[in-house]
């Protein structure tokens, strides 16, 4: 793989990683504190709702950092090693994470008796229809994930059965 795309996709790694360093800091504690001073009656869920913002986020960056180490790997053309599959195994999982995150909170947005500030049912409809979104974004990419990991083990068999012949 080129060089200078692996540096490019690096960057942009550790730029999503520092992204996401400041939501978790500024931005997620600043808008649920925002919510609360609008309307008090978010109080008992501000502090879960951001909670689980925060590990969400965290689950995406453990994700970047795995990918990372995989495109290490590809630059030292050591992909095909058992090595990678530890790898791929810390994107699978914290995918699983993010996603029973976001299935929790569209549980509790569908049972719970969230109050709205207007009584805006399509907004509240919205919400839901974002956390269900989400909860299927995160089962597809972790099915994708699980797919393209079965392909990564073909072929490194097929690499090792290679290197034995030779």
């Amino acid at each position: 793989m080129n060089q200078l795309f692996i540096g490019a996709l690096r960057l942009g790694i550790a730029a999503a990683i520092l992204i996401g360093l400041f939501g978790q800091i500024v931005v997620i504690p600043t808008t649920a504190a925002h919510e609360v001073d609008r309307f008090p009656p978010y109080e008992p869920f501000a502090v879960p709702y951001a909670a689980v913002a925060v590990i969400g986020v965290a689950c995406i960056q453990v994700a970047l950092v795995a990918t990372w180490m995989l495109l290490d790997m590809v630059s030292r053309d050591a992909i095909f090693t058992l090595r990678a599959f530890r790898w791929v195994d810390v994107i699978i999982g914290s995918s699983l994470v993010a996603t029973l995150l976001a299935l929790g909170v569209t549980g509790h947005l569908a049972v719970g008796d969230i109050p709205s500030p207007d009584d805006n049912t399509m907004q509240a409809i919205g919400e839901l229809g974002a956390a269900a979104v989400c909860v299927g974004v995160g089962a597809a990419f972790t099915m994708l994930v699980v797919v393209m990991k079965g392909l990564l083990r073909k072929a490194t068999d097929l690499q090792t059965e290679i290197a034995e012949v030779v």
